[in-house]
């Protein structure tokens, strides 16, 4: 069995095992929820074993309490093959009133709720789990951290090992962990058989209604040309009308979308809404996102060759990859990501925004000093209109690349950090 490395969860979830009965832990298939658990865990039940599945699911009938007997914290897997255990957790939790009894974990298909009758506030505490970051998986050297840098700590220092080469590489690769200590070709293998597990079954067992796996992959496919874009499904619906023989509308393409978002295929980013000084009418719509870049390069049926030779696609999708790691990142420091944009045509890819209202200021940029300088004259710009007497000063400005040698701070302030040396 290959050796469990480290996640950011296992933090996360521990001190959540300390403020709550039961912990739910959601998020993509394949992306190491069952092993992160199980790492906590002092007793496991996994309801799919195939040896006492069909005994599972009649104590899960008969008596449910049975199955939560073992030492806490007790993890119980694939908990979704009987709903009405979640209840029966809730109740066992009122019972208990110890903190750290349970840790849920299961399939990314949603249950069928029509079993669940309680909500599980306050006894129940939710955590999100996706891909590795590139600091999980050993490529990032971890010299700049996010944390350091709210805490106000500079100058900034380290040296980044990947070349552009092992950065198409990794997009491609993905931060599935099962796929982090194969070979190449092996790795590479598994974003496309994830993308195929997708299209075939996971979409369908989100509502129980079978969808056209042809228009989920056209779907897919418009939807990975479209990253980091704040594009409507109409767009995506007339994007892949001309290839569709039945009608496709903007309806058809939420509904497909929707089930995505269930499952944790796609995830979009919400947009940062500040105080400015400007009259400048800040956007409102989400910035599009699939949870990992890897899916966006099975949709597209490409590989590192076809980056290499692609800049703007590889920009695109090295963008997903940053976005990925600033999610895990901020979250393991009680914050979130946002995007901006306003009438004026002012962006900000990146806006990592803690819960006590400390935040910092992202772009990012394959590399190379031309946009570098457009990343960091974009950051200037936008500080300059943030109304500081209502809030806070960014903590720091940054410009994240993939290709470059050296995290460094400008003379203008400007923090130019590879992705390859950054974490939490």
């Amino acid at each position: 069995m290959a050796e469990y490395r480290k996640r950011i969860a296992d933090s996360i979830l521990q001190e959540k095992l300390e403020s709550k009965g039961a912990v739910l832990i959601e998020g993509p298939k394949w992306c190491g929820k069952t092993t992160t658990a199980a790492q906590k865990a002092a007793s496991i039940l996994r309801m799919d074993n195939p040896t006492d599945r069909e005994q599972n699911m009649q104590l899960a009938k008969l008596n449910p309490l049975r199955l939560l007997r073992g030492e806490a914290p007790r993890l119980i897997d694939e908990w979704q093959l009987a709903p009405s255990l979640w209840d029966t957790v809730r109740y066992e939790v009122d019972q208990r009133g110890l903190m750290g009894q349970f840790i849920l974990t299961g399939s990314a298909v949603p249950p069928d709720t029509d079993e669940i009758s309680h909500s599980g506030t306050g006894r129940f505490t939710w955590l999100l789990m996706r891909p590795m970051t590139l600091y999980e998986s050993g490529e990032s050297s971890g010299e700049v951290s996010l944390k350091a840098l709210f805490d106000g700590s500079r100058p900034v220092d380290g040296e980044n090992a990947l070349d552009i080469n092992s950065l198409a590489f990794l997009i491609c690769r993905g931060g599935w962990p099962q796929a982090v200590d194969l070979g190449e070709k092996a790795a590479l293998r598994q974003a496309f058989d994830y993308y195929d597990a997708v299209v075939k079954s996971d979409i369908n067992r989100v509502d129980g209604i079978s969808k056209n796996p042809d228009r989920v992959k056209r779907i897919m496919r418009s939807f990975a040309r479209n990253q980091g874009t704040q594009v409507a499904a109409t767009v995506i619906a007339n994007d892949i009308l001309a290839n569709d023989t039945s009608e496709v509308n903007e309806d058809t393409v939420h509904s497909y979308l929707n089930a995505l978002r269930k499952i944790f295929v796609v995830e979009d980013m919400q947009a940062w809404n500040p105080n400015l000084r400007s009259k400048a009418a800040i956007r409102t719509t989400d910035t599009r996102y699939y949870v990992d870049p890897s899916i966006a390069v099975a949709s597209l049926a490409i590989g590192p060759e076809n980056l290499l030779g692609d800049l703007r696609t590889f920009g695109l999708l090295f963008e997903t990859l940053c976005v990925r790691d600033l999610r895990v990142f901020a979250e393991s420091l009680d914050g979130a990501v946002y995007h901006y944009r306003d009438s004026s045509g002012l962006e900000c890819d990146a806006v990592v925004h803690l819960r006590n209202g400390m935040y910092g200021l992202v772009e990012i940029k394959l590399g190379g000093n031309d946009l570098i300088e457009e990343g960091a004259k974009s950051l200037l710009k936008l500080r300059k209109v943030l109304d500081t007497e209502k809030m806070r000063e960014p903590s720091f400005l940054m410009v994240l690349v993939g290709v470059g040698k050296y995290a460094y701070e400008r003379d203008d302030g400007v923090l130019v950090v590879p992705v390859g040396c950054l974490k939490n």
